[in-house]
């Protein structure tokens, strides 16, 4: 690797690990590392073996800047993370100040799906796009936008949580408390959820793959069952791609995205997921929208958190 050359290390803070790596500006991946961190109890155990990662990888590399994405609520701003899921008792934390401090160099610290967005937006799905909305159906919907070439994070960095924007006055329960959010329809755990009550309803062949795999029934076993001819599975599939496409068409009439870019693990249904949202989407948003936006697959995978928040340095600057 070239000394004259410009690094930066992107983190991944998760609930159970910490990813880190060293990138070039293009967004390739030099060196990574990866920490276990269940068996951490306090905040300064984990800010530890995230200056211990950082080290790790950057080695005798000079870099431009440290970028971490986190889950939960941040305020990018100021660099501290104001409730941090899946990170007990993370309220409040000044990471970005407690970082620079011990590591010398700038850091950025941002919400973990902006920073996926950001990540897809520079080197994934997203290049060449003007305005990119990066929406992950997992457990919940995670999602982040890039307004005009820039990330857009909100007053106090907690913009774009599409996930509770509702299509439904009076509909299923969601995590957040309320009712009707799009992520009581379309997240991977209300797909896995309508799935299940579909097979309850009548036999079906997600019942026996499920077994098969010695799970409960999740979208990949509706996935298949649809694409082995199942009559349920296939009007489950009709219904849920529906909801994601209602949210879809939100995302649309609101940001006029020239490209919506679909991570987790739902995606991982390929063209059958795609084809019907692709069409439904379509057929959903107002003629002068039509043909002004492509919905692609996302492309970094399990990089995408610290492809994102590294590259972020080379956008924002302390």
């Amino acid at each position: 690797m070239e000394q004259n050359k410009e690094y930066v290390v992107g983190v991944d803070l998760g609930g159970t690990k910490i990813a880190t790596a060293l990138l070039d500006k293009s967004g390739s991946v030099l060196r990574r590392t990866r920490f276990q961190t269940s068996e951490l109890k306090t905040a300064e155990e984990v800010i530890d073996c995230l200056v211990r990662s950082v080290e790790e990888v950057r080695g005798d590399m000079p870099v431009a800047g440290v970028g971490v994405a986190s889950p939960g609520a941040v305020d990018t701003e100021r660099g501290v993370i104001l409730n941090g899921t899946n990170l007990p008792g993370w309220a409040g934390i000044p990471l970005r100040q407690a970082m620079k401090e011990r590591l010398g160099v700038p850091v950025q610290v941002v919400n973990d799906a902006n920073a996926a967005a950001w990540g897809e937006y520079y080197a994934g799905a997203g290049q060449g796009s003007k305005t990119m909305v990066y929406v992950t159906l997992s457990t919940g919907i995670g999602s982040g936008i890039v307004l005009d070439g820039k990330l857009l994070l909100g007053s106090n960095g907690i913009a774009a949580e599409l996930g509770h924007t509702m299509i439904g006055i009076e509909g299923p329960s969601c995590s957040c408390g309320r009712s009707g959010c799009w992520e009581a329809y379309a997240s991977g755990t209300s797909i896995a959820r309508f799935a299940a009550e579909a097979a309850a309803g009548g036999a079906s062949l997600m019942t026996k793959l499920a077994a098969r795999d010695g799970a409960s029934i999740g979208a990949p076993h509706l996935f298949e069952a649809a694409g082995q001819g199942d009559q349920v599975a296939r009007h489950t599939v009709e219904r849920i791609t529906h909801y994601i496409a209602l949210g879809l068409m939100n995302v649309v009439h609101t940001f006029n995205p020239d490209c919506i870019v679909i991570g987790g693990g739902v995606s991982r249904a390929g063209d059958a997921l795609f084809g019907p949202v692709r069409l439904k989407t379509s057929a959903l948003v107002m003629e002068p929208y039509r043909e002004t936006f492509r919905i692609v697959p996302a492309m970094l995978g399990d990089d995408v958190g610290v492809v994102g928040a590294a590259t972020l340095c080379f956008e924002r600057k302390e």
